[in-house]
């Protein structure tokens, strides 16, 4: 039996077993096919494979792609040209964590412009999984790493997993065939702290984070109405203003607090060319659950 090297995503319909996932695999088109772009999932993490299976919207978990997802629309042709070693790859699983502070903010990061996959995007600190590792253990590693919080278990009021992204990059075939291929977590962190005591306590990785900021529910409902593949202009209310106050990471590590217009984060992926500064389209997904679930808790309480 080939030795497990990383984990991967594995699929199973109709109560079938698990097999892993293809590379040119759409993950939620397994379920639904091509006419519907979200699902509802249930997903283990078991023996190093990320099984997914049918869920209901009860227990189950959200799965959502892209509406312009380059595997959703990839031709036979171009599948048979993706390179042999980027097809063996199978679909990754990564983990990204969404930190709300005791005051409902979250924190985002801008990914350096130095990376490779998605440069100078704004998305919540994560990576991928590793072997022998639980999704929560992930989540709590990656955000020590790339921001140097490191959150106790006591510094945690409330934890869950808020949904799938099935990510693509370059995240259009317009922009080039698929080069990477994953499953992203969006787990929630609720903390006792508010942001800016969290703030103090900031030491980004500055060869992955670029920026910090902490985002109001208000910004956040005006970057999730800037839905990528759609040109309708954004709505920024009166009562926002501007620009917003974020930390500014240099090569070699310094903070320095800046600011950006708000209109930054409403920019949308573009289908030619190079990419821009953005809120990315899976953050947006999270971002969009992250509101539902700050409005039921009001509705509730």
């Amino acid at each position: 039996m080939e030795k497990v090297r990383k984990v991967l995503v594995h699929l199973s319909k109709d109560n079938t077993a698990p097999q892993c996932a293809r590379f040119v695999q759409s993950i939620t088109g397994h379920f639904i096919g091509n006419l519907d772009d979200q699902t509802t999932v249930n997903c283990f993490l078991v023996d190093n494979r990320f099984i997914l299976c049918e869920g209901n919207r009860e227990e189950g978990v959200p799965l959502k792609r892209a509406p312009f997802c380059p595997i959703k629309y990839l031709s036979h042709s171009e599948a048979a040209s993706i390179p042999p070693d980027t097809l063996s790859r199978g679909v990754d699983v990564g983990v990204a964590v969404l930190l709300q502070s005791a005051n409902q903010r979250v924190l985002l990061t801008r990914r350096a412009p130095t990376l490779r996959i998605f440069p100078k995007v704004w998305v919540p600190p994560g990576g991928h999984v590793e072997l022998g590792e639980k999704l929560a253990d992930a989540g709590f590693r990656e955000l020590r790493e790339e921001t140097g919080l490191s959150l106790s278990p006591e510094d945690i009021s409330s934890s869950r997993l808020l949904g799938l992204w099935e990510s693509v990059y370059p995240p259009m075939l317009s922009r080039g065939l698929p080069q990477r291929h994953h499953i992203v977590t969006y787990m929630l962190l609720s903390t006792h702290l508010t942001h800016l005591q969290l703030q103090s306590c900031l030491r980004p990785e500055a060869a992955e984070v670029s920026g910090c900021m902490w985002l109001d529910p208000d910004l956040a409902k005006v970057i999730v109405s800037a839905v990528d593949g759609k040109e309708e202009s954004v709505h920024v209310p009166a009562s926002l203003p501007e620009a917003v106050g974020v930390t500014a990471v240099s090569p070699d590590g310094e903070m320095r607090e800046s600011t950006l217009p708000v209109l930054v984060f409403c920019n949308r992926a573009p289908a030619q060319g190079e990419d821009v500064e953005r809120v990315s389209t899976g953050t947006k997904y999270a971002l969009e659950l992250w509101l539902q679930t700050l409005e039921s808790h009001s509705e509730k309480s």
